[in-house]
């Protein structure tokens, strides 16, 4: 059991004690109290006192660096720990797309755990009927639905080919739909009298966590398949704010940012800004000479094997762009005759996240501290020494991940003909040949086709 469990629960019961005793002076002795069936012994427990900072790092660095003030104990942890998860993200981009999937949904189960736990221990519910299943059942169901929503949606094919597989492709709405409905069922029939307010309050502690982590990862998993690039870039720029901005409040920090994380300061925070513009300029450059890197991932029918071979989206190859007045008159002072300039599409649209993962990103973080601070902790878990838990270094990402969703979504992605054509595949053979025929008369229609290459 994790530092924080522990100490949640040794608070939730003195807190309980601590009532029970102030129940009998009030009533004397000769008051027989019995359980209540009013709601309002499940309202949340009041920790006293902030928790101690649960991340520990193992024997060896505290052996290590036992000589070091404790400031600078923390900077050398947190700073090798930052290395270790960079180096880990390197590996899994180099075992590809399908790889960052599978750990994508491995961190959404920790952090729905680490977020999920917390309601359990100060809800003081770890006594009630079926809750715990429930919750993780909801989860089961949740991602049956968004995870298979993608797999379709890029897979459908591949996946319509297995006979065990093909019910669940045709009828997968309806499948995520009943899941949820048995789940609602197990919780009205799980209620308790005595705990209907607690009972409510965890079933939408439930459902929120649900919607901050599966919805979000769900995006998270929408831009792998778009392009590597989609997740890299973005990525990357919180990882370089974060350390950035550490850096720089480390150092030069001396002004606060925010009073939710007292520790947060200007300084750190414009210089994380301009650090995270350059770095994403230079990043996206670099990246969007790869292939491997920009093109979406596809099943292809006809080496039936997944795909990451593609024609490069416009944004992917250099335009031709027009100066703005200002910037030519100010050349032509100089002597410099240029109108134009020539530049990736995408290390522009890099900028406009830059500043999102700089600007915005941070308040992600900002939210979970509230969050800590609401329930007196320091940190979500204590799985990654000097940083915390898991959904301490994903506040961010997910918020950010988000962005890049509907970014992309809004501004930038067109019609994939090789989504339509599987779409197409996935039809009966008679819609099939209806399909084929409707196009071959629009396109005639339109002077696309002559009528001797359409009567072919």
């Amino acid at each position: 059991m994790s530092a924080l469990s522990l100490d949640l629960r040794q608070r939730t019961s003195q807190n309980t004690h601590g009532n029970e005793n102030t129940d009998k002076q009030t009533t004397g002795p000769s008051i027989q109290t019995s359980a209540s069936d009013t709601d309002e012994d499940d309202l949340p427990v009041k920790p006293s006192k902030p928790m101690a900072n649960q991340t520990q790092s193992s024997d060896v660095l505290d052996n290590a660096l036992k000589d070091l003030s404790p400031r600078w104990r923390n900077w050398m942890i947190r700073g090798i720990f930052t290395w270790v998860m960079i180096l880990g993200f390197a590996v899994l981009i180099y075992f590809g797309p399908l790889a960052l999937v599978l750990v994508t949904f491995a961190l959404q189960i920790k952090c729905f755990h680490e977020i999920i736990t917390i309601g359990y221990i100060v809800y003081r519910s770890y006594d009630l009927p079926w809750f715990r299943t429930l919750s993780w059942y909801f989860l089961f169901a949740s991602n049956f639905f968004f995870f298979g929503e993608s797999m379709i949606g890029y897979f459908g094919v591949l996946l319509a080919r297995t006979d065990f597989l093909r019910p669940f492709v045709t009828y997968h709405r309806f499948i995520s739909f009943s899941l949820y409905t048995a789940g609602l069922v197990g919780f009205v029939c799980s209620l308790v009298k005595k705990h209907y307010l607690k009972q409510f309050t965890l079933f939408g502690w439930t459902h929120v966590t649900l919607l901050l982590v599966v919805t979000q990862s769900h995006f998270i998993v929408q831009n792998v398949l778009e392009g590597l690039v989609w997740v890299l870039v973005p990525v990357s720029m919180i990882i370089c704010n974060d350390i950035m901005a550490y850096m720089f409040g480390f150092f030069f920090g001396r002004t606060p940012l925010i009073k939710l994380s007292p520790k947060k300061t200007w300084e750190g925070f414009i210089g994380g800004a301009f650090s995270t513009i350059i770095f994403g300029i230079i990043l996206s450059y670099c990246l969007i000479q790869y292939d491997y890197f920009v093109c979406p991932v596809s099943y292809d029918e006809s080496k039936e094997s997944l795909s990451m071979e593609c024609e490069r989206s416009h944004v992917f190859l250099v335009s031709q762009y027009a100066l703005p007045e200002t910037i030519r008159a100010f050349f032509k002072l100089l002597g410099i005759q240029k109108t134009t300039v020539s530049i990736y599409p995408f290390v522009l649209h890099s900028i406009a996240m830059s500043i999102f993962a700089s600007v915005i990103g941070p308040f992600g973080g900002f939210f979970a501290s509230g969050f800590k601070r609401a329930f007196k902790i320091k940190d979500f878990g204590d799985t990654i020494p000097g940083h915390g838990g898991i959904m301490d270094r994903f506040d961010c990402q997910f918020l950010m991940a988000t962005f890049v969703h509907v970014y992309y979504s809004s501004f930038i992605k067109v019609l994939n003909p090789q989504n339509i054509v599987q779409t197409v595949m996935m039809l009966k053979p008679e819609q099939q040949l209806q399909v084929f025929m409707m196009l071959r008369d629009k396109l005639t229609q339109r002077g696309l086709l002559d009528n001797t290459t359409a009567s072919i």
